[in-house]
């Protein structure tokens, strides 16, 4: 019987597996995970490209068809999703390594020696553009020409040259793109234990702290108890369990959403190549080229062979209103978002327009949206203790959640760093 405190991890994705293995070498760490083994999309995306003739495809939470690992919900404004299974969303996300915690740093939060940590230990690389291929290199001049000041995007890479099969965000068939799961293995290694299949619906509390919490397992509902309580579900996930539990969450979502530029363009075969290989940030939002598969397969309009097309997202920073609520996500644009989001469709109607493409040639994918995050946000009451008043005090929230605002940039580096740095607080805390 081992004399460690016990700790419960909720979640495995960038959080809880960032905390996990930080957390692993002190305590008896279990980690409960509501999906299961995730596994890439391996099928001929051509096959099932043939499909969407036939009206197969009718709505777009039918793309658990193909990816079973990946939750898709809608709001009143746009589709929301995210990864669900060992790893979370990371499996699923294009394998970006940027750094975007501007907003935590004005709260006077540094997070440098754990960036540094992050930067030592996992593959992060920007070597893949010695690979790149020429519809990638034609985009890039045309940033340059432009002056949008293109950079390569940092990239969690086992090895710099990948097999170029555009499956960033479906699952990498060659397990050359890194995600958490390496993580989750190496906490594992230590002595944790992960548990897959577990649900959790809420805490249980009594005189401000948590004594228990309730999860879902098969058919079953069962009862997990711990010292310390370390809650990742992800920013769609947390402010459920914890408005279930009786803690109200404020209405302060944001989704980092995503809208598509595209066109035809014979033979391009942007899909012959790393997703979001580079790009560029503007005021609110940031554009990369990216092929859009949940809009390939949904959208009417993109309905023609994915080597014949040339597509260009814009991931915007939304304002902090919405909610994710037991029963429903609640986010609409406001009026900043709409006029974000219409500038980085001008600037890539231009882009496409230095290509010979013409405006009326071009058209929109699926308002979409898969970095949720800002419902318990930190403040200048606990930057230093990394631990919201609301909360009891045996328990810590360890992902997005934590965010004050959307950056409009990939935010899985960022969320690993603060997840490490609440680890190492409860540490110190004891």
């Amino acid at each position: 019987m081992s004399d460690r405190k016990k700790v419960i991890i909720v979640g495995s994705g960038a959080g809880g597996a960032a905390a996990a293995l930080e957390l692993a070498d002190v305590y008896d760490v279990t980690i409960l995970e509501a999906g299961k083994e995730f596994h890439p999309f391996s099928a001929s995306i051509d096959t099932w490209a043939s499909l969407r003739k036939t009206g197969l495809f009718l709505d777009e939470r039918m793309i658990r068809l193909l990816l079973p690992n990946m939750q898709v919900r809608k709001s009143e404004s746009m589709i929301m999703v995210n990864g669900i299974g060992v790893g979370g969303t990371t499996p699923l996300a294009t394998g970006n390594a940027v750094r975007s915690d501007q907003a935590l740093k004005e709260l006077g939060i540094d997070l440098d020696e754990q960036f540094d940590k992050l930067y030592e230990t996992l593959p992060i690389t920007r070597d893949h553009q010695q690979y790149w291929n020429p519809a990638t290199r034609e985009l890039f001049r045309i940033f340059e020409e432009m002056g949008l000041d293109p950079q390569a995007t940092p990239k969690f890479l086992k090895k710099s040259r990948c097999a170029n099969c555009g499956h960033c965000a479906i699952g990498c068939p060659a397990n050359i793109k890194w995600d958490t799961r390496d993580m989750i293995s190496q906490a594992v290694e230590k002595g944790a234990r992960l548990i897959t299949g577990c649900k959790v619906k809420k805490f249980l509390i009594h005189d401000g702290e948590v004594t228990g919490l309730v999860a879902v397992q098969g058919l079953r509902e069962v009862t997990y108890q711990a010292d310390l309580y370390l809650l990742a579900a992800g920013g769609f996930g947390t402010p459920v369990i914890l408005e279930n539990s009786g803690i109200p969450c404020p209405k302060s979502l944001f989704v980092d959403p995503v809208l598509c530029v595209a066109a035809v363009r014979k033979d391009f075969r942007q899909d012959r190549q790393l997703l979001m290989p580079f790009y560029s940030q503007q005021d609110g939002y940031m554009l990369s080229p990216y092929l859009d598969y949940l809009s390939f397969f949904f959208d009417k309009k993109w309905r023609y062979p994915k080597g014949d097309m040339v597509s260009l997202m814009i991931k915007m920073a939304d304002d902090n209103r919405g909610s994710s609520e037991p029963r429903a996500i609640h986010k609409k644009l406001t009026e900043m978002d709409k006029k974000r989001l219409k500038n980085g469709v001008i600037q890539c109607r231009e882009i496409l327009g230095r290509m010979g493409i013409s405006r009326e040639d071009t058209f929109l994918g699926i308002l979409n949206a898969g970095h949720p995050g800002g419902m318990l946000p930190l403040t200048p009451e606990s930057k230093d203790s990394l631990h919201d008043s609301r909360l009891p005090g045996n328990l810590y929230a360890a992902d997005a959640s934590l965010f004050p605002r959307s950056a409009g940039l990939p935010p899985i580096l960022t969320i690993m760093a603060l997840s490490m740095k609440v680890a190492q607080t409860i540490v110190e805390n004891g």
